[in-house]
């Protein structure tokens, strides 16, 4: 092992053992977020730390046999065991140091979490909306077969059945590792319910997949905002509640505002509507620290950027392109209703070729 993987070893091993230390103290356990916190950061670090102590202990044992080795007194059948013992031992080491190079190598630190994602109308005008509307049914479709829970936030429909705006969360098992790439701008191709001519038109909607951060990661000063209630309104402006139970949040210094008029009680519209707002300010922090990383090398394949188009849905065609992964499929039908697995499979395994390119070079 180089000295500074054996640093790091040594720093993980002693955080493993301040977790336990941590999670064993009565106000921790009072404290859900920080127990889960604190949970989950010790069963990441547990495996490697694992490793780490078997690899000390073959060193050891390998160190005492070749003590046996050099001692002119040990008997030479002794020493032929010693010298079998050693070449084993000398295998199992190698093995573990590849297992500890491979857990030293960094992951993505939310690759572990729940997500909100958002979905917006763009360029389009109502084809735009109602493509949106098909995009929050596709995603809440697969997150059923995938038994994930699916919690709307903020959601602005638009009369005719499309959607402005939704907002939701979205909570179960790899969520975030399976939807981290869908975030960016999402191409339309088809000839709108109120096209007369038949002429195909292109429409286009954003995507954006934020980590949810836990409440003690991201510190927000109640003095940097502004919150505000009005009237719940749904499609053509009917007030869906007569009380002012939505509530609108501003963040001064960074200017995010984030709003949720889902829920009848205006407590339950704040609630959500700052969870939102922790998820844009981690993205937004998370995106600084990205900007700053690129200026030094070549960007790499990241979360996806909203601003670039990412994939496109030509319905004449019955095709499916994604254009960062150069993937085209021709289940255009279902993939709208859910069945993305082959799309979302045949895109990570692009992004695993690319990463075995990039450490080759």
């Amino acid at each position: 092992m180089q000295p500074s993987q054996i640093d790091k070893l040594e720093e993980m091993e002693r955080r493993y053992q301040e977790l336990h230390r941590l999670l064993s103290d009565p106000q921790v356990a009072r404290n859900r977020n920080l127990l889960g916190k604190y949970s989950r950061e010790s069963s990441k670090l547990e495996k490697s730390v694992s490793l780490w102590q078997k690899y000390r202990k073959v060193e050891e044992e390998i160190r005492k046999l070749r003590g046996i080795l050099t001692d002119e007194k040990e008997e030479e059948d002794i020493k032929q065991l010693a010298r079998e013992e050693e070449r084993s031992l000398e295998k199992d080491l190698e093995n573990l140091e590849q297992k500890l190079t491979k857990a030293l190598v960094p992951q993505d630190s939310y690759l572990e979490r729940n997500v909100i994602m958002e979905i917006r109308a763009g360029t389009g005008g109502e084809e735009a909306a109602l493509f949106a509307a098909d995009l929050y049914k596709m995603y809440s479709r697969f997150g059923g077969k995938k038994r994930w829970k699916i919690e709307n936030m903020d959601f602005r429909p638009t009369a005719r059945g499309g959607v402005k705006e939704a907002i939701f969360a979205v909570e179960g098992k790899d969520v975030f590792e399976t939807l981290r790439f869908e975030s960016g701008v999402h191409r339309v191709q088809r000839v709108p319910i109120t096209e007369s001519s038949g002429r195909i038109h292109t429409s286009t909607v954003t995507v954006a997949v934020l980590p949810e951060p836990e409440e003690i990661e991201i510190e927000i000063n109640p003095e940097d905002l502004k919150i505000e209630t009005f009237h719940s309104s749904g499609a053509g402006g009917q007030h869906v509640n007569v009380t002012d139970s939505a509530v609108r949040i501003t963040h001064h210094p960074t200017g995010l505002t984030t709003q949720c008029q889902d829920e009848r009680s205006q407590h339950q519209n704040k609630i959500k509507a700052m969870r939102i707002l922790r998820a844009k300010l981690l993205q937004a922090r998370e995106d600084q620290q990205q900007n700053e990383i690129s200026k030094q090398r070549k960007a790499q394949i990241g979360r996806g950027d909203r601003s670039e188009r990412i994939r496109t849905y030509n319905f004449p065609e019955g095709r499916v392109t994604d254009h960062r992964f150069r993937v085209t499929v021709y289940n255009l039908e279902n993939i709208l209703n859910g069945e993305m697995d082959n799309l979302l499979e045949s895109i990570h395994q692009k992004i695993g070729e690319r990463k075995v390119v990039s450490e080759r070079e």
